[in-house]
């Protein structure tokens, strides 16, 4: 009379071990999307891709939990705000699919002597397009620009430099503000540059891993917030 129950009792624990014991498959459905739109800093010129920042915020998001997919990078060594544009709108992206953006642009709009009144409407048209892609403003994050001034190879230039960068980052500061995105202040963390010699690259302009890694730590502190 007992046979039956004890068979069933074992088929139920072979089930039950063989679901847990198998390992998990990444579920699409629930995985996050991040995309990251910039330029040479975004795609971390002078560094292995794997070790910039968002690379970084993926493994580090992901170690918490977090359970997102590899990061979508748009961003190109050398370019300024009208040329992500013109990238973005070649570009297929599916709207309100992003959970999180972050956006990193205008190093080169400063470099290349291009004003503060050019890069403002540009700036807002990126950041408007971002914010329709996630559908949410609160999923936006604009990093400020980093001070190449506090690098070997800005050194020389470097009070004209900072003072023209300061300009561009009080600009994007004050769009993000009105758009109700949040606003990473990296800034002062670039300009440990020409006191910490490990946190430049070895090219003596872009950041190295290292300062991404502080990037990266400088954001989930503000994500707690």
């Amino acid at each position: 009379m007992n046979k039956l129950p004890n068979m069933l009792l074992l088929a139920l624990l072979s089930l039950f071990f063989s679901c847990n014991s198998s390992p998990k498959k990444s579920d699409p459905e629930t995985e996050r999307h991040y995309l990251a739109l910039g330029d040479s800093y975004t795609i971390g010129e002078s560094v292995p891709s794997e070790d910039n920042f968002p690379h970084q915020l993926v493994k580090q998001a992901n170690s918490k939990g977090f359970h997102y997919s590899e990061p979508e990078i748009i961003a190109t060594t050398g370019w300024r705000t009208d040329q992500l544009i013109s990238n973005l709108e070649a570009t297929k992206l599916q709207y309100q699919k992003y959970d999180l953006i972050t956006l990193l642009i205008g190093v080169n709009d400063e470099y290349q002597g291009r004003s503060v009144q050019q890069y403002d409407p540009q700036f807002r048209s990126i950041l408007d397009k971002a914010i329709r892609l996630t559908g949410d403003s609160s999923k936006v994050w604009v990093f400020s620009i980093p001070d190449y001034g506090f690098t070997p190879y800005g050194q020389s230039h470097q009070s004209v430099i900072s003072k023209r960068i300061d300009t561009f980052n009080a600009l994007n500061a004050k769009v993000a503000a009105e758009k109700g995105v949040h606003y990473l202040n990296i800034t002062e963390i670039s300009r440990e540059g020409l006191k910490k010699n490990e946190l430049v690259a070895e090219d003596r302009l872009h950041p190295s891993e290292k300062m991404y890694t502080l990037w990266i730590e400088a954001f989930f502190n503000e994500f707690k917030k």
